[in-house]
């Protein structure tokens, strides 16, 4: 493996991590994105605390929660990659637009915007590069009660 390389399948990575979410792709992305158990930490978003979690059980997460928007996009740019043998840092803007529909909207905003940044790490394992741990820091939401309305439709369903 070379340095370009390495930038190529971890930039590609990111590609295939938004992938997940926006083409509710649940079944074979998430194998060749993640690591097994993984560390996330949404923290910014959403009021939880840092975990690590097995990933068929971070699937089932990703599934449910994202279940009720119309149409997500995760736009990731500007990657900063720094390959340390087989580790590597991935620092990268972000913006991930959210789309509810209208009947959850409750006749307001239906779209919930998030821009920040993704401070992720990969591991090189025989199977590529996977990402072992994921980080969002968001530095300006719109509308993020949004997130809760699609997660109480979630959970009700």
């Amino acid at each position: 493996m070379n340095a370009l390389s390495d930038r190529a399948e971890l930039v590609e990575l990111l590609g295939h991590y938004a992938d997940i979410a926006d083409l509710k792709e649940f079944t074979e992305l998430p194998g060749r994105v993640f690591t097994d158990p993984v560390t996330l930490d949404f923290g910014s978003v959403a009021d939880i605390p840092p975990m690590t979690v097995p990933l068929a059980d971070y699937v089932e997460n990703l599934r449910g929660a994202f279940a009720f928007y119309t149409a997500t996009h995760h736009a990731i740019t500007g990657h900063v990659v720094d390959v340390d043998g087989d580790r590597a840092k991935i620092h990268a803007h972000v913006r991930a637009d959210h789309w509810v529909p209208d009947e959850l909207a409750g006749g307001g905003p239906n779209h919930w915007l998030v821009v920040g940044f993704y401070d992720n790490e990969a591991v090189r394992t025989a199977a590529g590069w996977r990402l072992d741990r994921v980080k969002l820091t968001s530095a300006h939401q719109d509308n993020p009660h949004l997130s809760s309305v699609a997660l109480a439709a979630a959970r009700a369903s």
